[in-house]
């Protein structure tokens, strides 16, 4: 299961790009913590470093959910 890419959403019309984003469930840091079990901060240092996708809604962000299993895929494949 993949979420959309940036190539898709440029060559999707304005009615496909909308259904996706209805599509996408969008997680707090808490959420993403609690997910991976690691701490909050880890979560922002991954946000603000640019591992982890993540939208500002005012002052905290969201991480679509996709976002954590592509990192966590990409996490595996280092190690393996």
């Amino acid at each position: 299961m993949t979420g959309p890419t940036q190539t898709d959403a440029a060559t999707a019309g304005p009615a496909q790009t909308e259904e996706r984003l209805s599509e996408v469930r969008f997680l707090t840091v808490a959420e993403v913590a609690t997910l991976m079990r690691v701490s909050k901060m880890t979560v922002y240092r991954l946000v603000h470093g640019g591992e982890l996708s993540a939208v500002r809604v005012g002052r905290s962000f969201r991480v679509p959910e996709h976002a954590v299993h592509n990192y966590l895929r990409g996490a595996f494949g280092q190690t393996a």
